[in-house]
């Protein structure tokens, strides 16, 4: 199972997060790409060397690298800021090679939320941001994963499985959040079964229907026992991204999640 290092954005540098995780026995992991847990145009090669270096002392690998939403917006109005939202992009899929990291994940975009743009507009500014970076990714060999989020303008599965099935290139799919999902009040069990034929990834952590959280196994509204017999049939548990995210004891809460989803009926190594 891979572990996100999210819980640690503030506390320590990604490589730091990963040395400790690393001394309990987690092997793979999602790094969050923000400043200044890890940022690239921040990072020399120098230090991309040594980070790499230090991956291979503690036999870890960084599977993925999450490029964010907040600050980006490939479907933005404005031909300048998707140019700065692809560029970032671009400068994380050249870490992504640097680290021998096989996927990226990206968000489809925002719309302003009053007198919000028209919607078609926006998906033609992010397909025309996607067919910039779909190329480079490809010619990286590495995989752009779309993930669902409350807050784009494709917060749905079968929206995004739509755009996957647009963009008909398999360097961009999808990693499909389980708590962004259930938070919005989609069955993430019955969308992962229909649509995994475009599900790369699934980020896994519980949340309610009041408060949006990326929390506890077993304390908000989400069917682990459902969603761990979909996960075994579908894109298998290598694939699956822990994002518990509690800056509180963070170690303890990723250690005890891998722990609940055992007692799940999860087959973790």
């Amino acid at each position: 199972m891979i572990i996100s290092t999210f819980s640690y954005l503030w506390s320590s540098t990604a490589i730091d997060a990963i040395a400790q995780l690393s001394e309990h026995g987690h092997r793979v992991f999602e790094v969050p790409v923000s400043s200044p847990h890890c940022w690239p145009v921040e990072m020399s090669n120098a230090e991309r060397s040594a980070a790499s270096a230090r991956l291979r002392q503690y036999d870890a690998k960084i599977r993925s690298l999450n490029a964010g939403g907040y600050d980006i917006n490939l479907a933005s109005p404005a031909a300048n800021m998707r140019q700065k939202s692809i560029d970032h992009i671009k400068a994380v899929i050249d870490l992504a090679v640097d680290w021998e990291t096989q996927e990226v994940v990206i968000s489809p975009g925002t719309r302003r939320p009053m007198i919000s743009p028209p919607l078609e507009k926006t998906y033609d500014w992010m397909y025309e941001s996607l067919a910039v970076l779909t190329p480079l990714a490809k010619q990286a060999g590495v995989r752009l994963l779309l993930e669902n989020t409350p807050y784009c303008f494709t917060p749905t599965m079968r929206e995004l499985a739509e755009v996957v099935g647009t963009i008909n290139d398999d360097v961009v799919r999808v990693v499909y959040d389980i708590a962004n999902a259930a938070y919005i009040g989609e069955d993430p069990v019955a969308s992962l079964l229909a649509y995994h034929s475009a599900i790369d990834f699934v980020h896994v952590s519980d949340t309610g229907t009041d408060i949006w959280g990326h929390d506890p196994v077993g304390t908000g509204v989400v069917d682990f026992v459902g969603l761990g017999e979909a996960v075994h049939a579908t894109c298998g548990i290598a694939n699956c991204v822990l994002e518990i995210i509690r800056e509180e004891n963070a170690l303890y809460e990723l250690n005890k999640g891998v722990q609940d989803l055992r007692a799940k009926g999860w087959k973790i190594p």
